[in-house]
């Protein structure tokens, strides 16, 4: 077909432009399609690679043996449904990591992964995508401040209720000087992520559970990054 159209004779006809263009667009389509066939598997991989270490964060690889990115049940809670990871060891559910959002900046969610042992005991939190202010609520991040690590170790009685919130609100947890909001929404965040938890711990922990399905522990089992 591209011999025929790069004829003199051919050139001069009507058609040979829409026909040259069409040529080279098929070609150019023909590439992409083998391009993307090739990268797809490659880019696949990578994503489970950049999954693992996000939860390797807040899980220990002491706490499993398995494959943690893909040993998965995700939970209906409210309006919305919650995959959640699973590590095992031994056959048994170690601990569990999920994501828990937060209202942040200009409508931004903040969004977060906690990691829970099997006793409801936080292993880790890490927030992982945010719009905070620089300088500002951007130390919520590790790399900018070892604030996160303060939730490491709590859990629902630890501290009590009223201890869930940040100092100038009566809890134990410090603010930041100049953002209260940030680390006030982060707060309600991972204790709601570990109200969750006590909610589902039966499904998320694969255990009989003596809840019916009107109580809200129920789960639809998945294998998937």
């Amino acid at each position: 077909m591209i011999e025929r159209l790069l004829k003199p004779e051919t050139r001069q006809t009507l058609g040979y432009h829409p026909l040259l263009l069409g040529g080279v667009a098929l070609l150019v389509s023909l590439t992409i399609g083998v391009a993307d066939r090739l990268t797809r598997a490659d880019i696949a991989q990578r994503q489970l690679e950049d999954l693992q270490a996000t939860l390797q964060q807040v899980v220990p690889a002491s706490y499993y043996d398995n494959a943690l990115v893909r040993d998965t049940v995700t939970v209906g809670n409210g309006d919305r449904s919650v995959r959640v990871y699973r590590a095992r060891r031994g056959g048994q559910v170690r601990a569990v990591c999920y994501q828990v959002t937060a209202p942040g900046y200009g409508n931004t969610a903040m969004v977060l992964i906690i990691g829970v042992d099997r006793d409801g005991v936080l292993l880790g939190a890490r927030v992982i995508s945010h719009a905070e202010t620089p300088g500002l609520g951007d130390k919520i991040e590790l790399r900018k401040s070892d604030w996160i690590l303060g939730f490491n170790g709590r859990s629902l009685g630890d501290p009590p209720p009223a201890g869930w919130a940040v100092k100038k609100d009566g809890g134990i947890f410090d603010q930041f000087t100049g953002a209260t909001i940030t680390p006030r929404a982060v707060v309600k965040a991972v204790r709601g992520g570990l109200d969750f938890f006590a909610a589902h711990r039966a499904v998320l922990l694969d255990e009989p559970s003596t809840l019916s399905p009107a109580d809200g522990a129920v789960g639809m089992r998945g294998v998937g990054p």
